[in-house]
């Protein structure tokens, strides 16, 4: 009879998916992965398979964890247009800018491994075209909140907030001050999120 695994696999899989997301796939060591695992290699390659598997299930992890988030932020606001503003400046983190400058795995991902892995990038189009409806179905909320015109396509607006989105995950990579960070991701929303409400 087998063993129980002695691990936790959530618990390893964020450990690693925080090694990947400080230092990115080419730099990160299989020594770097036992390390912050706590597990030698054979129990590594056992329970994940190789570096590269071991990075999708973390990159999966990451997204699953992140639609799931995106899902409880867009519903919890009273307001979808609220809700909407909000993702926009989402990006920016806290007042110190590390998170802004630390980026998103997904897009960090690929841009580092998009043109050299297929499995990376079609892992990449499906979590953006995920994040595109969830995001459509918020503003079809505001839509029918009266918050937004009604005309126009939810789907359309989603990309171009999810493009914009990721425009400040771009640059809060450069180093681009929290301040400067938060009046571009304002400015966005006034372009593409005009309030309506008083039309």
């Amino acid at each position: 009879m087998a063993r129980p695994r002695a691990f936790d696999e959530k618990q390893v899989l964020n450990a690693v998916r925080e090694q990947f997301w400080h230092a990115g796939y080419a730099a990160t060591s299989l020594e770097d992965l036992m390390r912050v695992s706590g597990l030698g290699k054979g129990s590594l390659y056992a329970a994940f398979g190789d570096k590269r598997q071991l990075f999708l299930r973390a990159l999966r992890s990451y997204t699953d964890d992140s639609h799931g988030r995106l899902r409880e932020a867009l519903a919890a606001a009273p307001r979808a247009l609220d809700a909407l503003r909000m993702l926009l400046e989402a990006p920016i983190g806290g007042p110190t800018g590390a998170g802004a400058r630390r980026g998103c795995l997904l897009a960090n991902s690929t841009c580092e491994l998009g043109n050299a892995d297929p499995e990376v990038l079609a892992h990449a189009h499906r979590a953006y075209e995920t994040s595109t409806a969830l995001i459509g179905d918020c503003v079809a909320r505001a839509q029918r909140e009266g918050d937004l015109p009604a005309g126009a396509d939810p789907i359309a607006l989603a990309r171009a907030l999810l493009a914009a989105q990721q425009g400040i995950v771009f640059m809060g990579r450069t180093g681009l001050d929290t301040a400067t960070l938060t009046a571009t991701a304002r400015s966005l929303a006034a372009e593409l999120l005009p309030d309506h409400s008083g039309d």
